[in-house]
């Protein structure tokens, strides 16, 4: 590709490189790519263990102007996962580590300036000594971020100080009424002679007008990186920078050549006066004042993207965090796109920053390294944001304890992780002053004070999933009384909590565990309720604010992580609107339930409505609903929720819902199935889910399921058996595996053991009748989550399951295995057409030959 360079400025360029790239895997096919790229976008979500953890290879040829002769060039890389080598035309150029920070790499002396070739050999394979080791997230390969070609004068702003801006900016002294700045940068005279040139830094306001300015002039010889120290010491009564109002004045810095007065290079950097601090008694308190942190966490990767993401929706993810009211990210559990802490810095969003030291460790010297280095790399290169207030160096490393059968050795081994720790805080605070150091753990109280990860940070994380992972929900505000009663004086913030929501499951009655939207909306409540009453909770970052990849986790959405507020296509569920309640400082008035807009229900009764509850979030006092323009009552909000049993009626029911001045709409398409078959209410079609409490939305096949029931004359119903109950105690009903030949796993992750009979008493005609089964039982041991922390499994017992099905008497399947005949975890559908007459209706009848029957689902579809 032709680049033509316009340099009569003499200031550096930076030219994308996104464009043209040739890509193999290692002795792969070669296909043409444009950056951002991974290899890994599919490969994660098919039902075969493990992704391509390997070699890639990107070369791309570059045919420069001959006026770049002379200039410093670079390339410029924000993300490769994760070891990296660059060559240029053979020759190797530069070497990386780490897949979350950016580096930048000096060509101008391997270059011809007519056919140049650049070659990235990327691999994402594990390495010991290169974090993270494991993590309920997916290690995407690629060159997953933009890529860019930067032209320089000699003279310029240092790019080799671990790919910083070269400009470093501080404020010592803030407050309503004057302001200080320090700055700091970093010249490079990469020239073969010695130039006089001065350092022209100037404070410009967000109307563009310079407020101070500093000009220092200085001489630079051949080959030294100097460095300049430059000062506005009284900037008066300065607009500051917070959520309510992100003020941001920028510092231009500028190099000028003396003699000819020519702008050698430029560099413009944020600034945001604020000043904060953490206060283990009272919180967080922002420019004097009080502010309660709530805000989410966020993985980079989106639908069918991996972690190649657009520009554009990578800038969406913080806005949809501000438009639901939050004032905190936690960029989690790495450094991610620079565009993000810029849109943090410009929509008014406080932040965290982490590497990626998560589960464990390598008690290795290059394991420490790394960490040390990509601590480094991570402050430097984010030094100037003013969105950041801590920087965050472990996630939950002692949830895989290794050596548990050898205490003295596990012992060494915390040791180790200890002495980690103390490199890490003492680096960052020697490297930052300015801000605090975090440690996140998960909630084994006990162990980390034991171990002293909780006396190292200025500030303790705690990842806390009391009523889903383990415990009840109100154990969470216990945690957090002890805290406050036995390290009265570390502040704290609740970094991760969260429930699985799965947007396509639905329940009445919700418990831990069933993934329904229904029950994270409970969970969530009862967290915030928790935080905001205790003002010594300096804040707390919902998990997640989308769903995620996480390529070993298998569950109702297999790879997927539900925790999110939106899902992976940052569509928002129930949660989001949740808090969209709790936190706007606007009235607010929202049907959450309008995401559960195609809905089937039983008749009550012999009536021809289906009675359903219907939720709305509000920040109001009460909220009034109508039903087709009549009101179903007006109904007082508990903790933002306001709650109707509603009568809906098959077809398009039309709903809205009052509170003063606030409005809002949102047509529910129902499907009313007969209460009994006798009733006028016709019957079509029905999809239910034995052993299960839940609704599931197929929306690919735009099919509605129910959950089952006994049997009832004159209806359906199952005859016998009792619900499937996993080997893991955290799951009340049904199974987490990953069933194999469909995307509808909860169809099948539940089932009716010992079932007897299957009856529909539907008058004569022509149906068509299709079962569901999966052998849950058996299959490939798998390595349970260690998140699930009270993972107590009893010994799976594999037995022998051989049965017969007949239907109305007649022979349908016999011998049925389903484990020797089509697999364990195997989605297997039988279908057939029946011509029932005499009022005989349909009984499927299950005989057991060794074992007890099963059936995981049924469907029933009337055609005549």
């Amino acid at each position: 590709m032709l680049f033509t360079f316009s340099l009569s400025v003499e200031a550096q360029n930076n030219i994308s490189l996104n464009d043209g790239w040739e890509f193999q895997k290692d002795n792969g096919a070669k296909e043409k790519v444009n950056l951002p790229h991974t290899w890994n976008a599919f490969d994660v979500l098919d039902d075969e263990p493990g992704y391509y953890r390997g070699l890639g290879i990107y070369k791309k040829k570059l045919n420069l102007d001959a006026a770049a002769k002379g200039k410093q060039i670079y390339l410029v890389f924000n993300g490769i996962a994760q070891e990296s080598e660059v060559l240029v035309n053979g020759k190797p150029a530069a070497r990386h580590i780490g897949s979350y920070t950016k580096f930048i790499v000096p060509i101008s002396k391997f270059l011809n300036y007519t056919n140049d070739l650049i070659e990235v050999r990327a691999n994402n394979r594990f390495n010991e000594d290169i974090p993270p080791l494991t993590a309920d997230f997916t290690f995407f390969g690629g060159i997953y971020r933009n890529v860019s070609l930067l032209i320089t004068e000699p003279i310029h702003f240092s790019k080799n100080d671990n790919a910083s801006s070269g400009v470093y900016i501080t404020t010592p002294d803030v407050s309503a009424e004057k302001a200080s700045v320090q700055i700091r940068s970093l010249i490079d005279n990469s020239s073969t002679s010695a130039k006089k040139i001065q350092i022209h830094s100037t404070l410009i306001n967000a109307n563009g007008k310079a407020v101070a300015s500093q000009i220092s002039f200085v001489n630079v010889v051949s080959g030294e990186l100097k460095t300049i120290n430059q000062n506005f010491n009284s900037i008066k009564h300065p607009k500051l920078w917070s959520p309510e109002s992100p003020y941001l004045y920028r510092v231009i810095s500028r190099i000028i050549d003396v003699k000819t007065k020519t702008v050698l290079d430029e560099v413009s950097n944020p600034l945001g006066f604020r000043w904060f601090k953490f206060d283990a008694e009272r919180g967080f308190f922002l420019n004097g004042k009080p502010l309660k942190i709530i805000g989410a966490s966020r993985h980079q990767d989106y639908e069918h993207l991996g972690n190649a993401v657009p520009d554009a929706l990578q800038i969406r993810d913080i806005e949809l965090l501000k438009e639901m009211g939050g004032n905190f990210l936690r960029v989690a559990h790495y450094p991610q796109d620079p565009m993000i802490l810029e849109a943090c810095d410009r929509l008014g969003i406080l932040a965290s920053v982490e590497i990626p030291v998560v589960n464990t460790i390598t008690e290795s010297e290059a394991f420490t390294n790394n960490c040390l280095n990509m601590q480094r790399e991570m402050i430097r290169q984010n030094f100037n944001h003013p969105s950041i207030v801590a920087w965050a160096y472990m996630n939950e490393v002692l949830l895989r304890p290794k050596f548990s059968n050898d205490k003295p050795r596990q012992q060494i081994y915390y040791d180790h992780i200890r002495e980690l720790a103390q490199k890490l805080d003492d680096l960052t605070r020697k490297e930052d002053p300015s801000r605090y150091t975090l440690l996140v753990n998960h909630g084994a109280w006990d162990l980390y004070n034991k171990v002293g990860l909780t006396k190292i940070p200025m500030i303790v994380g705690w990842n806390l999933y009391s009523g889903w992972y383990s415990g009840m929900p109100a154990d969470f505000a216990k945690f957090l009384d002890r805290h406050h009663k036995e390290l009265p004086n570390t502040p704290f913030m609740v970094t991760e909590y969260g429930a699985d929501a799965d947007p396509r499951i639905r329940s009445f009655q919700p418990v831990r565990f069933d993934k329904s939207v229904e029950y994270a909306v409970k969970f969530h409540q009862t967290y915030l309720n928790a935080m905001l009453e205790r003002p010594f909770v300096a804040g707390g970052m919902a998990w997640n604010l989308a769903d995620f990849n996480s390529e070993t986790r298998e569950e109702t959405m297999p790879h997927i992580n539900n925790k999110g507020l939106l899902t992976i296509g940052r569509q928002p569920k129930d949660t989001y609107y949740l808090y969209k309640a709790y936190l706007s400082d606007k009235p607010y008035l929202k049907i959450t339930s309008v995401q559960w807009k195609h809905r089937v229900g039983i008749a009550d009764s012999s009536t021809s409505v289906s009675t359903q509850n219907i939720q709305v979030a509000t920040n109001q006092k009460s909220a009034e609903l109508f039903l087709n323009g009549k009101s179903m009552g007006t109904k007082v909000a508990v903790d933002h929720i306001c709650d109707w049993k509603v009568p809906f009626e098959d077809g398009t029911n039309q709903l809205k819902v009052l509170s003063g001045a606030l409005i809002d709409n949102a047509d529910i398409n129902f499907q009313v199935e007969p209460f009994k078959f006798s009733d006028k209410i016709p019957f079509n079609n029905m999809n239910i889910l034995l052993g299960s409490k839940r609704y599931y939305i197929d929306e690919k096949q735009q099919q509605l399921w129910i959950p089952d029931q006994a049997y009832k004359p004159g209806a359906w119903g199952w005859i016998g058996g009792e619900p499937y109950k996993g080997t893991n105690n955290r799951i009340l009903y049904g199974s987490d595996k990953n069933i194999l030949e469909t995307d509808n796993d909860p169809v099948y992750q539940t089932q009716q053991v010992g079932i007897q009979q299957f009856k529909f008493d539907v008058p004569d005609g022509e149906y068509e009748l299709t079962l569901h089964f999966a052998e849950l039982v058996g299959g490939d041991a798998k390595e349970a989550l260690a998140y699930n922390l009270d993972n107590n499994h009893k010994k799976e017992v594999v037995e022998q399951r051989i049965f017969n099905v007949s239907i109305n008497g007649q022979p349908f399947m016999q011998k049925l295995n389903l484990a020797a005949d089509f697999g364990y975890t195997k989605a297997v559908q039988k279908k057939t057409r029946l011509t029932i007459t005499n009022g005989k209706g349909i009984s499927i009848g299950f005989m057991p030959i060794e074992g007890k029957p099963i059936l995981n689902a049924i469907q029933l579809r009337k055609i005549y």
